[in-house]
């Protein structure tokens, strides 16, 4: 039995060494990460493999320590030394495969998912390559203005950073393509394919930095031409304004400091012409980089230029060749100056002489003397006739003088002065007759001979086929200045009359009539026109400017709507919510009116008229719904109403009541007389009426109540049960009153025996006077069936108004939805 478990142990720890050495040989086969990547993953498998064979060898030593454990037990001390070194070994051999098994696949493993990594931030970069390819590809597009290429320049900028950026990761690329290759000797992490990557990456940074020079230089010959430009105007800008001072009225230069100065500015001019050549030759080199529409831009803007200048260059050299003439017409000026005033002294000596001839009369005048004067002043103007003459001799020599660019102001002075001594000798002679015969025949023909000249402008502007409307609106504010002209003068008949004479002032007024006939003519066509122009641009543009207040009006009479639909806590505020309501419902009135406005600009315009019927419909459906609220609002303010004038009145009279039963309690039942008794008869016959009225109140706070607000529903609930602990307290003290009196009268006289009112509306037992003469029996058993038939009579009208009381909580029940459900509710309650 020893030798077999030394056997067997000998058994399996040859087993177990044979199948170690065979996991250690593959093992040494596959430990290896040289190689293409196939083969990597057949050795990572393998290696997989071999870690899942881990637990068998892991029973085969658990199986040799069972063994040894059998054998040490049964062998001698000279035997053991042996089988523990036996298992010393295979337990080293063990523990040397599993470490290798471990760390053979981990080696393998870690390479592979290092590869893994590799290759797909490898992905990653050459498709960052190619999207860059396919952006940096396309030619540079020509853009319109500095603007847009400074645009494009800076997008080009932003693609140089992030291919500027991308070097880090190419460079983490090539280390990790370094580091594989020393692992696995792969071709595809060679130096060739590092190199590649770099020539791909290389490539793409090159053409994104040449793409951002090609665009600097493009940008920067812009900015340089749009400065030139800009310099240029400046400089057009300042030889204008020295030109304008040249020119201006106000400069007080001599003519030749000012010759000096066009000349200085005539060789400025020369030289911008050389600068506008300059930037002309700039611009066909920006133009080359722009686009069409930004080259035909900059043509414009160069043609501006170069107009600008050559009107500059005009202006200067007229400016120049005038201020020769005058340099050269001063000598002349100076003669017929002296000339001038020569003339003018001789022509005071005379208007002198005539005006000392005159006898002025001072004070007011009356027609006749007016007349008289006119008349003489016509005989005095005969003599004026040849200083006339002289007038307008020297007139002429003043506009002779004004022709020079000399100040002539002393000179006009000394002709003004002239003229108006010779004009106040005319009007101390004829101020009512010559000189307003003369000014008023002007002023009164000017209207008639501009309105002849304006006649044919307006009748051929109404026969233009499509006339503009300012020119129509020109037209129609000279009509009414023509009117306003026109009636003045038909005004004017008297004045006309002594100025003109009747026949000239009756055949005057004649032609203003035909010429005003013809004006209203000419207004009522123009009108005409001025309506349909303007219909038709009414129709075709300004629909939507018309349309668009609409919605929003609309839109904010919508919303004032909805916030009409919360309840109202009291009367107060459901008489405002329906005063807003009716506001809002003149607003959809005002509405509906600029409606029918708008709808007047729509002709054949589908979209529009569709438009114009959305929003009628939706007008027209907002109308019926603040119809049905503004019914619905009267309808709760009535009954909101009802219910307050019933609760008072009730209020007010158990209030009464209570005071005239309290004024009965204080007084015994013997003492009442009989006016007190039949006071107290009829209070307590009005208890039943009160007792429906109570009902009626109930069901008045009920229909309050379905449309108010929580508060108010709480604040009338409040109500009713304090209506009804009035009443009930009401009813005590009436019912004790009763009893106190009934016991207080155990005898009463024939005529003042009274049969109370039935109250079985007070804890239900009849009330009625104990009766205890035996010679009244009959009597009292005809008035017992009485009471009861009384008694019948009120029993059945207590059943009918709980039924009544019963159809009306139903009806109230009912909340109509719509306008058609509300006629048939209001029936019911009728």
């Amino acid at each position: 039995m020893t030798q077999q478990l030394q056997d067997e142990f000998d058994s399996s720890v040859e087993n177990a060494e044979a199948w170690m050495k065979a996991i250690q040989e593959r093992l040494r086969i596959n430990d290896n990460t040289k190689g293409p990547r196939s083969a990597l993953e057949a050795r990572l498998r393998e290696t997989e493999k071999i870690r899942a064979l881990e637990p068998e060898g892991s029973l085969k030593m658990d199986l040799i320590l069972v063994k040894a454990d059998a054998a040490l037990r049964s062998i001698g001390e000279d035997k053991k030394h042996e089988v523990l070194s036996k298992l010393k070994d295979i337990k080293a051999l063990w523990e040397e495969t599993a470490i290798y098994i471990t760390h053979c696949h981990s080696r393998i493993e870690w390479v592979w998912l290092h590869w893994s990594e590799y290759l797909k931030a490898q992905d990653e970069f050459y498709t960052w390559i190619h999207n860059m390819r396919v952006t940096l590809e396309p030619d540079i597009e020509l853009q319109l203005g500095l603007k847009e290429k400074q645009w494009q320049l800076s997008h080009a900028q932003v693609l140089q950073n992030d291919v500027l950026n991308q070097s880090v990761l190419l460079e983490r690329l090539l280390e990790e393509a370094a580091s594989l290759f020393s692992r696995i000797g792969d071709p595809s992490v060679d130096e060739d394919a590092q190199k590649k990557m770099r020539v791909e990456y290389e490539g793409i940074r090159q053409e994104a930095q040449n793409r951002v020079k090609l665009l600097e230089t493009i940008t920067k010959e812009h900015e340089q031409y749009s400065a030139n430009v800009n310099q240029f105007q400046s400089w057009l800008n300042g030889v204008t304004e020295r030109l304008n001072c040249c020119i201006g009225e106000a400069t007080k230069s001599s003519t030749e400091d000012k010759l000096k100065a066009l000349k200085e500015i005539a060789k400025d001019i020369r030289s911008g012409g050389k600068k506008w050549k300059h930037l002309e030759n700039q611009c066909a080199e920006v133009i080359q980089n722009t686009s069409p529409l930004g080259a035909a831009r900059l043509k414009d803007e160069l043609e501006e230029l170069r107009k600008a200048l050559e009107k500059l260059k005009l202006l200067s050299s007229e400016e120049e060749e005038r201020s020769l003439k005058i340099q050269q017409s001063e000598s002349a000026y100076e003669s017929q100056a002296r000339q001038l005033e020569v003339d003018i002294q001789k022509l005071r000596k005379d208007l002198q002489r005539l005006e000392n001839d005159l006898d002025s009369g001072e004070g007011e005048k009356t027609e006749d003397e007016f007349v008289t004067q006119w008349r003489k002043c016509n005989a005095t103007r005969a003599a004026l006739a040849a200083e006339e003459s002289k007038i307008e001799r020297l007139k002429a020599q003043l506009k002779e003088l004004l022709r020079f660019s000399q100040d002539v102001q002393p000179h006009a002075e000394s002709v003004v002065s002239a003229i108006h001594q010779y004009q106040s000798v005319r009007s101390k002679t004829s101020k009512m007759s010559t000189d307003t015969e003369t000014q008023l025949r002007r002023l009164f023909q000017n209207p008639l001979q501009s309105f002849e000249q304006w006649k044919p402008s307006v009748q051929m502007l109404l026969e233009t086929p499509e006339p503009e409307l300012a020119h129509i609106e020109a037209a129609l504010a000279e009509s009414s200045q023509f009117k306003e002209k026109l009636m003045t003068l038909q005004l004017k008949k008297d004045l006309l009359n002594n100025v003109l004479g009747e026949e000239k002032a009756e055949s005057f007024l004649q032609e203003v009539a035909e010429a005003s006939k013809e004006r209203e003519i000419l207004h009522k066509s123009l009108l005409q026109s001025k309506s349909k122009l303007q219909n038709l641009i009414l129709q075709h543009k300004n629909f939507d400017a018309g349309f668009a207040p609409l919605q929003k009006k609309l839109s904010a009479i919508k919303a004032k709507l909805d916030l009409e639909k919360e309840p109202r806590p009291d009367l107060l505020g459901k008489k405002t919510q329906l005063q807003r309501l009716q506001m809002i419902q003149d607003d959809l009135a005002e509405l509906a009116i600029h409606m029918e406005e708008v709808e007047k600009l729509i002709q054949s315009n589908t979209i529009h008229r569709h438009e114009m019927n959305q929003l009628s419909s939706d007008s027209q459906a907002l109308k019926r719904s603040l119809e049905m609220m503004i019914k619905q609002s009267e309808d709760h303010v009535q009954k909101h109403w009802a219910y307050n004038d019933k609760l008072s009145d009730l209020q007010q009279w158990i209030s009464v009541t209570r005071e005239k039963i309290d004024s009965y309690q204080d007084t015994d039942g013997e003492q009442n007389t009989e006016g007190a008794l039949e006071d107290l008869e009829r209070w307590l016959a009005e208890f039943p009426d009160k007792e429906i009225q109570l009902h009626l109140v109930e069901a008045h706070g009920q229909l309050v109540m379905e449309n108010s607000s929580p508060e108010e529903i709480a604040h009338v609930q409040a109500e009713l049960d304090q209506l009804k602990e009035l009443w009930k307290s009401l009813k005590e003290m009436a019912t004790s009153l009763l009893k106190k009196w009934q016991l207080s009268r155990p005898v009463a006289d024939k005529k003042k025996k009274r049969a109370f009112v039935d109250s079985r509306w007070m804890s239900r037992p009849a009330f009625h006077l104990f009766d205890v003469d035996p010679n009244h029996k009959q009597k009292k058993m005809g008035e017992e069936q009485s009471t009861g038939s009384h008694l019948k009579l009120l029993h059945d009208f207590e059943e009918w108004l709980q039924g009544e009381n019963t159809k009306l909580t139903k009806i109230l029940a009912e909340t109509p939805s719509s306008t058609e459900e509300i006629e048939p509710h209001q029936r019911k309650l009728e």
